[in-house]
């Protein structure tokens, strides 16, 4: 173990991890990825896919097991990803990013934007971002149920636009949530600030929209939209979620 990773394996083996996934090849565009996924969120969406991450006690994973199987997959693996919950809630989190770069591995990161200043401050420690973008910004009390939570997420755009760090933006899309007209709003908002790759993810049906989406939505959104989109990015893709 190396000096960096013997500094910061005390606050790292205090993480909130609520589970991992050893291989993925869709949750950091273009890398074969670990994803360790963090306890804690400060939001309470609805449609939320991993409800029973939200709570920070939650954890089922001990940090050092975890490390010794990532040493393990070293040379077979680009990078590893951290997800959640919300990674940023979690104050492991800096010193998880610095173990796994002493390993050898590129450092990714799922947010929905919760906390600017924490976020500040592991760019360094960053090479790629997911950033959610849930919709426009008067538009996310009603989405997160948290108060200034749209100006939080779009204060991390503003970060992630100024300090260079590889990102996407990404919106899980559904039609009782959006219609075309917000949809584009958004993401004509998003190109203007500067935004370059942009993804739709379509919701998965859950307990708040138990409706199979191909049933209550065949065909949305509209292929004209799509293309309409597509056009003010240089990277955009429509996900099944």
């Amino acid at each position: 173990m190396n000096a960096a990773t013997s500094t910061n394996s005390a606050p790292a083996e205090r993480a909130r991890i609520g589970g991992w996934q050893p291989f993925s090849a869709c949750d950091w565009p273009g890398r074969l990825a670990a994803v360790v996924f963090l306890a804690g969120c400060p939001w309470r969406c609805g449609y939320c896919h991993n409800p029973a991450l939200l709570q920070r006690r939650h954890g089922h994973h001990r940090w050092p097991q975890l490390r010794e199987q990532l040493q393990r997959r070293r040379g077979l693996l680009d990078g590893v990803v951290f997800s959640g919950g919300e990674p940023l809630s979690d104050p492991a989190l800096p010193a998880l990013l610095a173990e796994v770069r002493a390993l050898g591995f590129a450092t990714g990161l799922h947010t929905a934007g919760g906390y600017p200043h924490r976020l500040q401050r592991v760019l360094p420690l960053l090479d790629w971002v997911g950033l959610d973008i849930k919709t426009q910004p008067g538009r996310y009390a009603a989405l997160t149920g948290s108060g200034g939570s749209g100006a939080r997420a779009f204060a991390c755009l503003d970060l992630l636009l100024a300090h260079g760090t590889a990102f996407e933006c990404r919106s899980t899309i559904h039609p009782a949530l959006h219609n075309d007209a917000t949809l584009l709003q958004l993401a004509t908002d998003l190109a203007r600030r500067g935004v370059r790759r942009y993804a739709w993810q379509l919701l998965r049906p859950g307990p708040q929209l138990p409706q199979p989406f191909a049933a209550i939505a065949a065909g949305w959104p509209q292929a004209g939209l799509q293309q309409q989109v597509a056009a003010m990015f240089e990277h955009f893709e429509v996900r099944s979620g």
